[in-house]
């Protein structure tokens, strides 16, 4: 694990330092504890100690109830039984295709110059 993974991961924020980060109160994060979401550690009287990676997941969490998703299905997507099925728009689709094409040299010249981006539409 890099250092920077470690430092992350260090529980040593309280539920008042989270609550501040993420405008969620202290009851719907314990909730996302009841449910098994995320796992804080406990100091030695008992309280509970996020990391940085926590406060994350807590975030993504809240982006998953925004999009209309509830608590069962997130524990799925955090499972691995379920995926975030997003619907891309033509362009978005057009622009992740050229991309890849891009990434293998389809779109480059034998010099590695690349070809116009209009040629794709």
């Amino acid at each position: 694990m890099s250092e920077k993974e470690l430092r992350r991961s260090m529980s040593v924020l309280p539920i008042g330092t989270v609550m501040k980060l993420t405008s969620l109160s202290a009851r719907q994060i314990r909730y996302y504890e009841e449910q098994e979401l995320v796992f804080p550690a406990r100091s030695e009287g008992n309280r509970r100690l996020y990391s940085l990676n926590d406060v994350d997941r807590i975030l993504e969490i809240q982006d998953y109830i925004s999009d209309g998703l509830n608590i069962a299905d997130i524990k799925n997507i955090y499972d691995g039984k379920q995926t975030i099925k997003k619907e891309l728009s033509d362009s978005e689709i057009r622009q992740l295709l050229r991309d890849e094409m891009l990434q293998i040299g389809r779109l480059s010249d034998e010099s590695g110059a690349q070809l116009p981006s209009n040629r794709i539409k």
